[in-house]
């Protein structure tokens, strides 16, 4: 089967969802089935699986290191020369809706997967009395699909409660062997000076959405309460915040970014995950520490709890 996929980002370990998006591709390949991605953002180097044809695309302004792409007649003559029998959409942008467009003037099977809980970003930036048309967007744009798969049960029924039809669940998994406690490393405690204290891990992108507030309070009140050399605070990623982040968590450790067997160490070197955001669909970061046997601290709130 040729299966065409459009996502909005395909940039290895950018994201969970990216993560997830890679093994679904892999999963598709390894069962023999033909896949070619379009994106407006992938790095080539990082990918040699399957085709990856670039869409044109501009820097969003709220989140500069994501992009929005646009379908033009390029786009179109790969799609008639790949000649899909399934299209699947993980980003319901531009691009997307122009795919899902495609997909149904062509009559192909078209299925979509809700990775991200876009509408609840908006209060964020001041923008929550957009959240109705931005829900009623998303509706029309899955009602349109074949099939829409969520990754939680808590964000299946939040969509049927919206009136998006035909929802099934699609949750996540993680390679446990490369996510094991047996990564713990001494030496890079050391490095993060923290031998005698209690290493809390965030993992994520540093943005409002994700609730880092709660992070930096938590970080000062250690300081207020004279415990700043009893815990290392951990911080992994990256993102727009990250300045203000710095400012207020002076002693925490940045690490960037993480990729390869590097990322696991650093879980697996940690005691505590600590992940309070409460707009997550899924939550591949906290799966991840628990698979890495880190205790997890995250929100009652969205796709975490599930989770522990």
């Amino acid at each position: 089967m040729k299966v065409a996929l459009y996502a909005g980002t395909y940039v290895k370990d950018k994201d969970g969802a990216v993560r997830s998006i890679y093994q679904l591709v892999a999963s598709m390949v390894k069962n023999g089935h033909s896949v070619v991605v379009w994106t407006p953002d992938f790095t080539p180097e990082e990918d040699g699986m399957v085709p990856v044809n670039k869409v044109p695309a501009v820097p969003i302004p709220l989140y500069p290191d994501y992009k929005l792409g646009f379908f033009n007649a390029v786009v179109k003559r790969q799609l008639d020369a790949f000649a899909p029998d399934v299209v699947h959409i993980s980003t319901p942008d531009i691009v997307g809706r122009k795919f899902l467009q495609y997909a149904c003037n062509k009559g192909i099977p078209v299925g979509s997967a809700y990775h991200t809980d876009f509408p609840s970003y908006l209060s964020y930036y001041r923008l929550g009395f957009a959240e109705p048309a931005v829900w009623n967007f998303l509706r029309k744009f899955y009602n349109a699909c074949d099939v829409t798969f969520a990754p939680s049960e808590i964000v299946r029924q939040r969509l049927m409660g919206k009136g998006i039809e035909r929802v099934e669940l699609w949750s996540r998994g993680i390679d446990k062997e490369l996510f094991d406690p047996s990564r713990r490393s001494e030496a890079l405690r050391r490095q993060w000076d923290a031998e005698g204290r209690m290493v809390i891990v965030y993992a994520g992108r540093f943005v409002l959405y994700k609730d880092i507030e709660v992070v930096m309070s938590l970080y000062q009140r250690f300081a207020e309460e004279g415990l700043s050399d009893k815990v290392r605070f951990v911080m992994i990623g990256s993102g727009p915040e990250e300045g203000q982040m710095r400012e207020r968590m002076p002693e925490a450790v940045f690490t960037g970014y993480l990729t390869g067997t590097l990322l696991p160490e650093a879980y697996a070197s940690g005691d505590v995950f600590l992940f309070p955001s409460t707009t997550e669909a899924f939550c591949n970061v906290a799966l991840e520490a628990l698979a890495s046997g880190l205790p997890a601290i995250v929100s009652d709130i969205g796709g975490c709890m599930e989770l522990v």
